[in-house]
């Protein structure tokens, strides 16, 4: 966590939606029971989080009857979990077909891949309505979706482009990705690669860990991002 006077409540909660893995996923019961499950996740391009679930699970039954949701994703440090920072958020599950919600979710949890088609499977987006971030000792922090969305609606030729700069991140500057993470963010050595971009900033994974690299300025189209992914990487091997 940064130090107490640069705490940025918006950008931590931004930082967990976009490196959270994984994250418990509470709906209601049909008798209106709170029923507790823990989901895989990933990110739309503007920051909504994407579930694969089964018609089959008890959540997913219970999101059909009834959509309104609240997931916690945590920032899995080692030590007391209370110690780290952790967002609870509210709204509505929304089925979605949409084929970028699918390559997003499938470049984020990549094994999801061998059921992801079967029939009893759906990709759905949360719908946010509200946010409640706890980041320590008076880091409490109620955020609205325009505290921790992306706008993209100025970015539609960076988010057409985004497959086609994700594979070429990684199959010819994967060793970049390994100094972002390692140099910028801190992170220990891994087989560090790109898993998408967005207006705001770069994503990086290795296994079953994630990085969210913000960039200095907004980016709308790859020629921007070019040029600042050129400028991070001057910086990183300057570190």
């Amino acid at each position: 966590m940064t130090k107490a006077a640069e705490f940025d409540p918006k950008r931590v909660t931004k930082t967990l939606l976009r490196e959270g893995r994984s994250a418990a996923l509470a709906t209601l019961l049909p008798g209106g029971d709170p029923y507790c499950s823990l989901v895989n996740v990933a990110t739309e391009a503007g920051g909504a989080l994407l579930l694969l679930i089964s018609r089959l699970a008890v959540h997913t039954k219970n999101i059909l009857a009834d959509p309104r949701v609240s997931l916690m994703i945590d920032e899995r440090k080692e030590g007391d979990p209370l110690q780290g920072a952790r967002v609870m958020l509210m709204g509505t599950a929304v089925r979605t077909g949409d084929p970028a919600a699918r390559r997003r979710y499938l470049a984020r949890q990549p094994e999801a891949e061998a059921f992801a088609g079967f029939a009893d499977f759906a990709f759905y987006r949360i719908e946010l309505k509200g946010a409640h971030l706890v980041a320590g000792f008076g880091r409490i922090v109620d955020l609205t979706p325009a505290d921790i969305l992306t706008g993209t609606d100025d970015a539609a030729e960076l988010l057409a482009a985004e497959p086609d700069i994700v594979a070429h991140m990684n199959a010819d500057h994967a060793e970049t990705c390994g100094v972002f993470a390692t140099k910028l963010l801190r992170a220990p050595d891994g087989a560090w690669r790109c898993v998408g971009c967005d207006p705001e900033g770069l994503e990086l994974q290795s296994g079953r860990s994630a990085l969210r690299l913000f960039f200095p300025q907004r980016v709308r189209s790859p020629g921007m991002l070019r040029q600042v992914l050129k400028q991070l990487a001057d910086q990183a091997r300057g570190a």
